[in-house]
């Protein structure tokens, strides 16, 4: 099956931001007919691939509920327009507190709703760049669950960005059944150049699935931040797909799950892992050891 990962270079602008997405979906709508492919495709875009950046009143200025949201309508309705699976980069979801949820919409190719994640992990982060600060809980909410989706193309987990990051999530999704997992971002330039590759790879190679990771690229908002791009899709043995390192437009990849089941039949690691949730009393009798040990003079 081919996949097709859009790398933007979103601003506060969200008209637009939705013209480019909608071009981008045009052309591929052409290649698509070149290659002869009337079968399901997925579409995978960014974080933020809307509304990059913006302070705390436009991103609630945009934010809706799940019923009532004109960027998930939009987003939506291109889906439907286009005939693809879309993974839908995040938008800002009206959250209890005030806040908002950094939420991923996958769409099916009739526009409807297959499911949702809401970032977990936010970045509240010092970085040596330009913007020095980064602090995402200041209007960000933390969500409260994993998303595991049973699609055409396989069971697809959903993270997003800084998600990258905590290998607990990723296990999780594949004691879900996840098959493929997505990572819509938009790391920064400075960490991105030094530990995006290597974490989607570990990421890849630890739970056996395919890795699809759409990414922000270039210079937002006259400079203000700069992000990293090199957006990837990483096979379950580690291995580079395909990529696209700098500018905008599609990453495009044919992924075949057999791959996946056949790694994890040779090297069954869900099996062998001593840290699974039956053998909880020996992870305990293990950090007890650890901490004697610790103690000892």
């Amino acid at each position: 099956m081919r996949i097709s990962l859009l790398q933007c270079q979103s601003s506060r602008d969200v008209s637009a931001n939705l013209l480019f997405i909608e071009s981008q979906l045009e052309e591929l709508t052409q290649e698509r007919q070149q290659w002869g492919d009337n079968s399901p495709h997925l579409v995978v875009l960014p974080e933020c691939s809307l509304l990059f950046g913006g302070h705390e009143s436009q991103q609630l200025a945009y934010a809706g509920d799940s019923h009532h949201s004109p960027l998930k309508s939009a987003l939506s309705a291109l889906a439907t327009r286009y005939r693809v699976f879309m993974v839908a980069g995040t938008i800002p979801a009206l959250a209890e507190d005030g806040r908002v949820y950094s939420r991923c919409y996958l769409f099916d190719d009739k526009g409807d709703t297959l499911g949702h994640y809401d970032k977990l992990h936010l970045f509240d982060v010092d970085v040596a760049d330009g913007t020095k600060q980064y602090r995402e809980s200041e209007t960000f909410c933390p969500g409260d669950h994993i998303s595991v989706i049973d699609t055409p193309f396989g069971k697809i987990g959903l993270s997003i960005c800084y998600d990258l990051r905590f290998p607990d999530l990723f296990r999780a999704m594949r004691l879900a059944g996840a098959e493929i997992i997505t990572v819509p971002s938009a790391f920064t330039k400075v960490t991105g150049e030094a530990h995006w590759q290597v974490l989607l790879q570990a990421r890849a190679i630890e739970t056996q699935c395919v890795i699809v990771a759409a990414a922000q690229w270039g210079a937002h908002n006259q400079g203000s931040r700069e992000t990293w791009g090199q957006s990837m899709v990483i096979g379950p043995w580690g291995n580079i797909i395909a990529e696209r390192t700098t500018g905008t437009g599609w990453v495009h990849a044919d992924i075949d799950l057999t791959e996946v089941h056949s790694i994890r039949s040779k090297m069954p690691v869900m099996q062998h892992n001593r840290f699974n949730a039956p053998t909880i009393k020996l992870r305990e009798s293990l950090i007890l050891n650890a901490l004697t040990t610790e103690q000892k003079p």
